[in-house]
């Protein structure tokens, strides 16, 4: 797993949704929605309560930027993954 990965969340209250990987550390992954889990509030999730979800992946270099549009890029990018996967 790595940075720009979309996974699917396996445990937690955000069991069944989908996020991006913004970084990993040792055996946790950095996840973010765009939405609740925005870039600048990431959430800390273990790497074993995800699965990744398909094999594309979000650009890296649209996720260093630090302003409000990579959240709306972020939120594009996985409803476009959602519609996808139906």
């Amino acid at each position: 797993m790595e940075k720009g990965n979309v996974v699917l969340a396996l445990a937690g209250k955000e069991k069944g949704q989908i996020f991006i990987v913004l970084k990993v550390e040792k055996d946790r992954a950095f996840i973010v929605d765009g939405k609740r889990l925005k870039k600048l509030n990431p959430k800390k999730k273990n790497l074993k309560h995800l699965k990744l979800y398909g094999n594309d992946k979000m650009d890296g270099q649209v996720l260093e930027d630090d302003n409000e549009r990579v959240n709306c890029a972020i939120r594009k990018f996985l409803k476009q993954k959602r519609s996808e996967h139906v």
